[in-house]
C-alpha cells in the first residue's frame, strides 16, 4: 500500500477496489465473442464492431469499451476514435478465440454467467458460512443442481477444462511417468487431463472417471482427439464407488470442493486404488505455508465458500498431514503454471 518513497498512497487501494470494472469489461467482451469475431475479420473499425455486436450504446462509450480492452492488453489499435482499427493482441489471439483448441474462455464464460453474480454475496457467505449460488436455498449438492441443465453442465465442463489447460499441459510433460503405465483422473470432466497425458506420454493408458451424466460429453471430446485407443471413460460416484485402479490417480480441482473429512476420505480411496509405488496427484492452487504469496489460491478458497460452503483450498503442509495419516510414504510438490502446483503423494 506504499509507494517507492515509502509514503502512503491510495493508488493500489482504489485499483483493487475497482478491480471488478476491468474484470467486467473483459467478461462482456467474452460474452459478445468479440475476439472470435475479430479473428474472423482480422481487424475492424469501432463502428463495424458496434454493428456486428448489435450494440446500442453511444459512439463514445463504444470507444471507451474498446480502448479499455486495448489499454488492458487484449486488443491492438491503429489510429484513434473514428479512424481507429482494432485487432486481437497476441494473447487474445492465442487464448480467447473460441474456434481454437487453446481457448481458455470457458472459465471466463462461467465467471460471467454464474460467479460474477454469486460473488456479490460474499459478505453473506462470510456471515452465514453458507453457499451463495444456485443451492443458496434448496438442494445442498451443487453438482446435482448444476448438472440438471445440459447447458450449465457443458458450460461447467468447458470451464473446468479451460482453467486447467495450461496446468494439465505442464503436468503431462513435467511429471516422471517412466515408472507408470496407467492413470485414472477422478472427476475427469471432459477428459482434458487424460487426453493431455496421452498426447505427451504415448505409453500411458488413461481413464477419465466422473458421474454418468458427464460420460457422454467426455466420450464426445475424446472422439475429437487421436488418442481414443488410450483414453477411455468410466462412470460412477467417487464417494460411493471405488476408483478405477491405476498406477497414478489424479484429481484436478477436486479436493478443494470438500471439507477436511471428505478430503481425507477421497485420499483414502485414492490410496486404495493405487499399487505399491503408485502416485496420487492433486492439481490445485496449493497455498504457500506462510499464506502470504499465493493470494489467488486463497481467493479460490473463498470461491469454495461461495460454491460449497465448506470446501477450501489448502497448504502443502496440510496435504502432507492428510496423506501421511492415510498411509502415503512421501510427498513432493511441482509448480505448474501461475498459482497452481501438483501436490504428489507416493504409496
Amino acid at each position: 500500500m506504499e509507494n517507492q518513497d515509502n509514503q502512503p498512497s491510495p493508488a493500489s487501494i482504489m485499483q483493487i477496489g475497482s478491480g471488478f470494472w476491468a474484470s467486467k469489461v473483459l467478461l462482456a467482451a467474452i460474452k459478445f465473442q468479440l475476439f472470435s469475431k475479430l479473428d474472423e475479420k482480422g481487424s475492424m473499425a469501432a463502428q463495424e464492431i458496434k454493428a456486428t455486436l448489435n450494440l446500442k450504446c453511444t459512439d463514445i462509450h463504444m470507444y471507451d469499451f474498446l480502448d479499455v480492452l486495448t489499454g488492458l492488453g487484449f486488443l491492438s489499435r491503429k489510429g484513434l476514435l473514428e479512424s481507429a482499427i482494432y485487432s486481437n493482441s497476441i494473447h487474445s489471439d492465442a487464448f480467447l478465440v473460441k474456434s481454437k483448441a487453446s481457448y481458455i474462455g470457458g472459465m471466463l464464460e462461467m465467471l460471467n454467467n454464474r460467479l460474477y453474480h454469486h460473488w456479490g454475496n460474499l459478505e453473506d457467505g462470510l456471515l452465514t458460512g453458507l453457499p451463495q449460488n444456485e443451492i443458496k436455498s434448496g438442494n445442498d449438492n451443487l453438482f446435482e443442481e448444476l448438472y440438471k441443465s445440459p447447458e450449465r453442465l457443458l458450460e461447467f465442463i468447458d470451464a473446468m477444462g479451460s482453467i486447467q489447460m495450461g496446468n494439465f499441459n505442464a503436468f503431462a510433460q513435467q511429471f516422471d511417468f517412466s515408472k507408470y503405465k496407467t492413470l485414472t483422473d477422478v472427476g475427469g470432466c471432459g477428459a482434458a487431463l487424460s487426453s493431455m497425458v496421452a498426447q505427451y506420454q504415448p505409453h500411458m493408458k488413461c481413464t477419465s472417471f466422473d458421474l454418468p451424466v458427464v460420460e457422454p460429453i467426455a466420450k464426445e471430446k475424446i472422439a475429437k482427439t487421436s488418442f481414443g485407443d488410450r483414453v477411455v471413460t468410466a462412470s460412477g460416484d467417487f464417494f460411493a464407488d471405488p476408483f478405477p485402479k491405476a498406477d497414478v490417480v489424479v484429481m484436478g480441482n477436486i479436493l478443494h470442493d470438500w471439507d477436511e473429512n471428505k478430503k481425507i476420505l477421497l485420499l483414502q480411496k485414492a490410496y486404495d486404488a493405487l499399487p505399491e509405488g503408485g502416485a496420487f496427484v492433486a492439481i490445485e492452487n496449493v497455498i504457500d505455508d506462510e499464506r502470504s504469496k499465493n493470494v489467488f489460491g486463497m481467493m479460490m478458497s473463498l470461491n469454495m465458500l461461495i460454491e460449497t460452503g465448506t470446501g477450501f483450498d489448502y497448504t502443502f503442509s496440510s496435504f502432507n498431514k492428510w496423506t501421511k495419516n492415510v498411509g502415503f510414504k512421501s510427498t513432493s510438490i511441482v509448480p505448474l503454471t501461475g498459482p497452481t502446483s501438483a501436490a504428489i503423494a507416493y504409496k
